[in-house]
């Protein structure tokens, strides 16, 4: 919403506060202020020219124009336009002018004739096609009649104004329009709102013997019509040309600018119709009739539904009503008589009709968020009034109308003890009285409870806590007091906080970025890594790729890496911490939600260089960040795991927590990987409650050893089948006192070791706290290993 600055002077004269002030007062009272602008900024040396003679240039369409800027002497000033005429006064800019995009004027030359300026349109000190009233071969533009040559054009063409840009909340709609703005500005400055009057004069001839008014539709509260006879389409009278502009709307006809004019000063929608066009005398007002037709205003035939709202005369649509009027009833030169409309329309109807054209107005926006509903008979007459002062004409008596419709005011109460309660203030009831009164309440104190009736113009309020925040906003937001709250225990994170801290911090060391996946999925993909388990489908949902919830991130996380892949973005290493959503007992159906941490990487651990060659991306750099997440944790496992049927059945890993599953690690199946286009891709997850509930209850500090620990290589040849996990255990599983360490260095197959067999070397670390290990000591506990690896995986001891 833009307001001009000169217009809210001409709504509240005591006004002194400047534009730059209302920003901020404005802002921290409420309604928030994007910016101040000023159409002349940038421009300069841009006057009134007067056009004392013009002379063709033979086979061009140029002209030779003396033009008086006055100055002694004419300028000499060469010219395109098709509407120059002598006596025109236009806008001149002279040598060394400033004009749109910071383009500077020079003395010219042109067909051998010197240029001494320029003749401009007002496109050319860049107002824009969307509100200029005139198209760039139309010519240059043309100054009031009265307009002082020689004077600068800013203060003619209101360009000297500043606009101030408004950011309005829904709930503030009223800001929508300039008496709104005019009452809050008022109220933040105790001053008073002087309304704008043009006197309503209404012929002998009565409106209800022209036409009538039939309702078909409970969309519709009310619904109001005048007759304006003999007007006279024009062009609007400059003022309001640039109040339109300066507002952000295109200047049209003076009956159409009326309306317009009329939707800022009220934030009350209107639209005339030609009534010569309606072909009948009756209006009916009804939803649509499915496939019925109608053509806008912007020219677009719209095929309609029985959720629009339409206007209709001799039973064809004549207006999409609260959205766009029909082009079949177009205001033209040729009109005569008006039809003058206003009226309340169902604001969710006319959100759902503008939603589905695409067609957004300014109109709706107004309906859709409410307006005044108790002034749509007011603006309906100050409109006829003004465009029988513009335009010319007569306005019939009366209007017709499907009913009286008046709003009930609303009455809320509050006590004053409840308002410092609140904010934490000591206001005294004369404090909270005086903000009361200059918002416009209408007030009434019993004890210490203050009964506000509130005006229809604030239609946002209607419950003690409305009251509050109005308090609050004009007494000061910078104003209330600010304490911390009164308690005794200080605020500690969550075991669940910690962790995904600690997680976060984990994975981003790790080189991994963290993303936020959608919780809706298809039910193809809820599939894909948590096998057939029952899933949740939303009742309505939003389209066909957001109708299940997930049970598993994994093909959000493969969705991401497609998106960066196709865009050239090929190592690609992230993780989401998350819920997913498995089949639960609840009464009420709902699944349960389970917080898991997913991990995806693709591409490159390290890329090509002059000295460096590429690095894949494998299995166990991915089995790497699991067990680095897992460090300190106990009786960490991993065992082959083949029976995701979204994962390779030979690089996959089950992972146990003290004999817990707490999820998988591995590669993603070749065929999902080519389902989603995606390169070779690991992935793992892992369950974070049981996380939590794993945690270790307490570290034992291990004292720094002070002699150095002994190290034995030992070399297996087992069976092709038997895993490192299994040789690991067996290792482990006689509990042997001083071994610290065992750690896979070499590993072969095939030679003349034979089919289906393998070896295996480890190095072995020994260490005793207190005392350097005896070659005894090493020897019995290598025995001990040797024998528990024959017997538990038959290993040949090389």
């Amino acid at each position: 919403m833009n307001i001009s600055y000169k217009w809210l002077k001409k709504l509240v004269p005591d006004l002194t506060a400047r534009a730059e002030d209302l920003e901020e007062k404005m802002s921290t009272t409420g309604i928030e202020v994007e910016g101040v602008t000023t159409p002349a900024f940038g421009l300069s040396k841009l006057v009134v020219g007067e056009i004392v003679s013009f002379e063709d240039i033979s086979e061009t369409h140029l002209h030779v124009c003396k033009v008086n800027v006055g100055e002694v002497e004419p300028l000499q000033i060469v010219c395109g336009a098709g509407n120059i005429r002598v006596g025109m006064k236009t806008i001149t800019a002279l040598v060394g002018a400033r004009i749109a995009e910071n383009t500077k004027i020079k003395k010219g030359k042109m067909r051998g004739y010197e240029s001494f300026g320029m003749l401009c349109a007002l496109d050319e000190l860049g107002v824009s096609d969307r509100i200029n009233p005139m198209k760039h071969e139309e010519g240059i533009y043309e100054m009031p009649i009265d307009a002082i040559v020689g004077d600068s054009i800013f203060p003619y063409l209101d360009m000297d104004d500043e606009i101030i840009e408004l950011s309005i909340t829904p709930n503030r709609a009223d800001a929508l329009s300039m008496l709104g703005v005019a009452h809050e500005v008022a109220a933040i400055y105790g001053l008073e709102v002087k309304k704008e009057i043009y006197n309503l004069v209404e012929s002998d001839q009565a409106t209800v013997d022209q036409i009538s008014i039939k309702v078909e539709t409970d969309n519709v509260p009310t619904y109001k019509i005048r007759i304006i006879k003999d007007v006279k389409i024009a062009k609007s009278p400059v003022w309001l040309q640039n109040r339109l502009m300066n507002a952000g709307i295109k200047p049209i006809n003076n009956v159409v600018d009326v309306t317009n004019y009329v939707l800022m000063y009220y934030g009350q929608p209107l639209h005339s119709f030609d009534f010569g066009k309606f072909g009948s005398d009756e209006i009916l007002v009804r939803q649509a009739k499915n496939g019925e037709k109608l053509t806008t205003l912007d020219h677009i035939d719209r095929e309609l539904t029985s959720e629009d709202i339409v206007i209709t005369s001799a039973g064809l649509p004549v207006g999409l009503a609260g959205v766009m009027g029909g082009e079949n009833t177009e205001i033209t030169d040729k009109t005569v008589t008006v039809a003058l409309e206003a009226a309340l329309f169902d604001p969710i109807s006319i959100r759902k009709t503008s939603q589905k054209y695409n067609l957004r107005s300014e109109a709706s926006s107004r309906f859709e968020r409410g307006i005044n509903q108790a002034t749509v008979r007011e603006a309906l007459d100050f409109a006829a009034a003004m465009i029988t002062k513009l335009a010319g004409g007569e306005v019939l008596k009366g209007v017709v109308e499907s009913n009286n419709f008046q709003p009930e005011l609303v009455k809320v109460s509050i006590s004053l003890g409840r308002i410092n309660a609140s904010l934490g203030t000591e206001l005294s009831q004369a404090q909270v009285k005086t903000i009361f009164e200059a918002l416009g309440f209408s007030l009434a104190i019993e004890g210490d409870k203050f009964v506000c009736e509130i005006p229809s113009r604030r239609w946002d309020i209607h419950i003690e806590a409305d009251l509050i925040e109005e308090v609050a906003r004009m007494y000061g937001y910078d104003k209330l007091p600010a304490t911390l709250p009164s308690t005794q225990n200080a605020g500690e994170r969550t075991p669940m906080q910690k962790l995904r801290l600690k997680l976060r911090k984990q994975l981003e060391a790790a080189g991994l970025n963290e993303v936020i996946g959608y919780s809706l999925t298809t039910p193809e993909k809820s599939f894909e890594f948590s096998g057939d388990i029952d899933t949740t489908y939303l009742m309505m949902p939003m389209s066909e790729e957001r109708q299940v919830l997930r049970t598993s991130m994994i093909p959000g996380l493969l969705d991401i890496i497609n998106y960066n892949q196709n865009r050239k973005n090929e190592d690609v290493s992230i993780y989401e911490i998350g819920n997913v959503f498995l089949p639960s007992d609840a009464e009420d159906g709902r699944p349960a939600e389970v917080p898991d941490l997913a991990i995806a990487i693709s591409g490159n651990i390290t890329e090509k260089s002059w000295n460096e060659k590429t690095t894949p991306i494998d299995f166990f750099y991915a089995k790497g960040i699991v067990e680095n997440i897992l460090a300190g944790y106990d009786r960490v496992e991993f065992e082959p795991y083949s029976e995701n049927k979204g994962m390779h059945p030979g690089r996959t890993a089950r992972i146990k927590l003290n004999d817990r599953v707490l999820g998988f690690v591995g590669q993603v199946h070749p065929a999902l990987v080519k389902k989603y286009d995606i390169a070779e891709t690991y992935v793992a997850v892992l369950d974070v409650n049981i996380l939590i509930e794993e945690v270790p209850h307490q570290t034992v500090f291990e004292e720094i050893p002070k002699v150095q620990a002994v190290t034995r290589d030992i070399a297996l040849i087992v069976k092709e089948e038997i895993s490192h996990a299994e040789i690991f255990s067996a290792i482990k599983s006689r509990n042997v006192k001083n071994l610290k360490k065992i750690e896979l260095f070499d590993v072969f197959s095939g030679g003349k070791l034979g089919a289906g067999l393998k070896s295996m070397a480890y190095t072995l670390t020994f260490q005793n706290l207190d005392d350097t290990m005896t070659d005894e000591q090493i020897n019995n506990a290598m025995n001990k290993i040797m024998k528990s690896l024959s017997e538990k995986v038959q290993a040949e001891i090389r």
